[in-house]
């Protein structure tokens, strides 16, 4: 059988490229297009495969600015031709699952329906000081909005990442999804003996993030506060923190593992259709204090009683405010003895990488079964 995986774009290792490894695993032997790639800033996993990029990854500097050319991204997308394949696996959050098939059998795992032209399109406009950005891209959003729900018409069967991504491709596409949850790799983490006295933000510095809330709660709360990520924000933010808030910029994976570990709490302060980061957190011990709505109600366990007989792994705030996120943190302060990290890592565990691997193996030969193949 011959396979071509899709990705949108590879230029760096986040949620959607740790799934994509698993897939690469699955099919060591396919063919991999994406619209831009930076082979030096992906895992050694997808570097060893055949990587076909667009004429988008081909134009000078386009690792850094090819966001821009986001109303390009459906012509780009659209000129892979795929017509010796038997199996088209598409990773997507942005156009991959907007190609062309020909006579594969076409299953795409999304990570998310097109966030920038559907709920998120607010914040995502904000997140740019371009007058001609925002122009562009609210001229385009009506065509990328046909386009994506057009073009779902040749996906044969969609996989979701979250039962909350599901009920977006149902509202968005008018489809059926089953669900898989992406993986977190456990052993990368540990459970620190005491934790320090500090709380953790690990997160891409743009707009829907939502940082300027956390950083405003903290300005008042006087904790500490270490953020990790780098993004189009970085000095905005900078200039609104106090001395209490510490921007640690990129940091490896080690370091990483010891900061998750030594934290009191991830704070998470966005909205996320699934989100790794949290899982991360939980996979060393420690809690998640984050705003109570999308991917985060279905892989944390707040303290509200709806789970009931299960041990706590977080708290969630109701109101996306800085007045909100910081009455949560106090909440944490004075019960921070609800929490186990031995049970929070436990429940995290229900997420790794080998629970993925034979989920989506399944799902796939569940597509084939259905499509009336082998």
């Amino acid at each position: 059988m011959k396979v071509a995986l899709v990705h949108d774009w590879l230029v760096g290792m986040r949620g959607g490229e740790k799934c994509l490894e698993v897939f690469c695993e699955l099919f060591p032997q396919a063919d991999l297009y994406t619209l831009v790639y930076a082979p030096d800033r992906v895992s050694p996993i997808i570097r060893k495969m055949t990587v076909h990029p667009s004429w988008i990854g081909r134009l000078p500097q386009a690792g850094k600015y090819f966001r821009y050319l986001l109303p390009l991204f459906p012509h780009a997308i659209e000129r892979f031709e795929l017509a010796d394949y038997d199996l088209v696996l598409s990773s997507s959050h942005c156009v991959a699952k907007g190609v062309f098939p020909r006579r594969a059998l076409h299953i795409a795992y999304v990570h998310a329906p097109m966030r920038y032209v559907w709920d998120l399109h607010d914040a995502y406009l904000a997140g740019h000081s371009s007058l001609l950005s925002r122009v562009g891209l609210g001229l385009s959003r009506s065509y990328l909005q046909r386009w994506d729900r057009d073009s779902s018409s040749r996906v044969d069967c969609f996989i979701a990442n979250s039962q909350n991504v599901r009920n977006k491709i149902e509202r968005f596409y008018g489809r059926p999804a089953s669900v898989v949850c992406p993986p977190v790799d456990s052993d990368r983490f540990h459970c620190a003996t005491a934790p320090a006295d500090y709380y953790l933000i690990v997160s891409a510095l743009v707009a829907y993030k939502r940082i300027d809330i956390a950083i405003e709660a903290f300005n008042g709360l006087r904790l500490p506060l270490k953020i990790v990520g780098t993004g189009p924000l970085l000095r905005a933010l900078k200039q609104r923190a106090r001395s209490n808030i510490e921007f640690l910029g990129s940091v490896d994976d080690m370091r990483l593992a010891e900061l998750y570990a030594s934290c009191q709490a991830l704070i998470f302060p966005g909205e996320e259709d699934f989100g790794i980061v949290p899982l991360e957190a939980q996979a060393s011990g420690r809690p998640v204090i984050g705003f109570g709505r999308g991917g985060l109600l279905e892989t944390v366990v707040g303290v509200d009683g709806r789970n009931e007989g299960a041990a706590p792994t977080g708290i969630f705030f109701g109101d996306q405010t800085a007045a909100s996120l910081g009455a949560a943190v106090r909440d944490f302060e004075m019960n921070r003895q609800r929490f186990d990290p031995t049970a929070i890592r436990a429940h995290a565990a229900r997420f790794n990488r080998e629970r993925f691997k034979r989920e989506i193996a399944q799902a796939i030969d569940a597509c084939f079964k259905r499509s009336g193949g082998v």
